[in-house]
C-alpha cells in the first residue's frame, strides 16, 4: 500500500469525522432553539423532545471519541493533524455540554408546568428568546468557523461572547427586580434565573467552539485570551 493511500484513507477518515461533529452540533443547536421554545410557550410535548433526544447527544460524543482514539492509535498523526484531533476531542465535548444545558431549560419548562405555575405577563421571556438568539447564532458560526477552518469567523464569535454575558447581566437585574417587587414571582424567577445562566452557558461552549477553531488553524492556545490579543495572534 503506497504512502499515497495511506494518506488518502487518513483524509477520509477526518471527513467523517468532521461531518459527525457538524451533525453533533447542528443537533444540539436545534435542542436549544427547541428548549427555549418550549419554556416561553409552556409546552410539554416539545421539551419531552428535547430531553429525549439528549441520550442520542451523549452517545454521538462516546462514538466520536472512541473513533478519535481510534484514529491516533492506527496512524499516529503529527503537527496540524494530530492538533485538529485533539481540538475535535474537546469540541465534542463542549457540544455535549451544550446538549445538557438544553435538557436543563427543558426540565424547567416541564417543571413549570407540572407544576401549574400563573406566569406574570412581565416577567422577560422575550429577554430570555433575544439571548437564546445571540447564543445560538453565536454557536452556528462556530460550527461554521469549524467547517470551514475559519480562524476570522471564529475570532467573530470570540468577540461577540461580550454581547451575550452583557445581555445576561441585564436579564438578571430585571429577574431581581422582579422578585424584590412581587415576592410571588421569586420561584419562578429563579428558575428563569437558570435558564438565563445556561443560554449564557451556550455562548461560552460557542466561545471554546471557536477558540479551538484557531488552536486547530495557527496551532495557538488562545484560550484566556483577551478578543485583542486574539486578533493579534491572527494577524501576525
Amino acid at each position: 500500500m503506497t504512502d499515497k493511500h495511506l494518506s488518502s484513507q487518513f483524509d477520509s477518515e477526518l471527513s467523517a469525522i468532521s461531518t459527525r461533529v457538524l451533525e453533533m452540533g447542528g443537533l444540539v443547536e436545534s435542542q436549544v432553539s427547541r428548549a427555549v421554545e418550549a419554556l416561553i410557550q409552556l409546552n410539554v410535548e416539545l421539551a419531552d423532545e428535547v430531553t429525549h433526544i439528549e441520550s442520542r447527544v451523549n452517545a454521538m460524543e462516546i462514538e466520536i471519541d472512541r473513533d478519535l482514539s481510534s484514529i491516533i492509535a492506527r496512524r499516529q498523526p503529527t503537527a496540524r493533524d494530530l492538533r485538529l484531533l485533539i481540538a475535535v476531542s474537546k469540541t465534542i465535548g463542549n457540544l455535549e455540554r451544550v446538549g445538557d444545558e438544553a435538557a436543563r431549560i427543558a426540565r424547567t419548562a416541564q417543571r413549570i408546568v407540572g407544576a401549574g405555575m400563573m406566569i406574570p405577563t412581565r416577567l422577560p421571556f422575550s429577554d430570555l428568546a433575544f439571548a437564546s438568539g445571540l447564543a445560538t447564532n453565536s454557536l452556528g458560526r462556530a460550527l461554521d468557523a469549524f467547517a470551514r477552518l475559519d480562524p476570522h469567523t471564529a475570532l467573530k464569535v470570540i468577540q461577540e461572547d461580550d454581547a451575550i454575558d452583557q445581555e445576561f447581566d441585564g436579564l438578571m437585574r430585571k429577574l431581581i427586580t422582579f422578585m424584590m417587587e412581587d415576592p410571588r414571582t421569586i420561584s419562578l424567577s429563579i428558575d428563569l434565573v437558570f435558564v438565563a445562566k445556561a443560554i449564557e452557558r451556550v455562548g461560552d461552549h460557542a466561545k471554546n467552539l471557536a477558540e479551538q477553531v484557531i488552536y486547530i488553524v495557527e496551532g495557538t492556545d488562545v484560550r484566556h485570551h483577551s478578543p485583542d490579543t486574539v486578533a493579534a495572534v491572527l494577524s501576525s
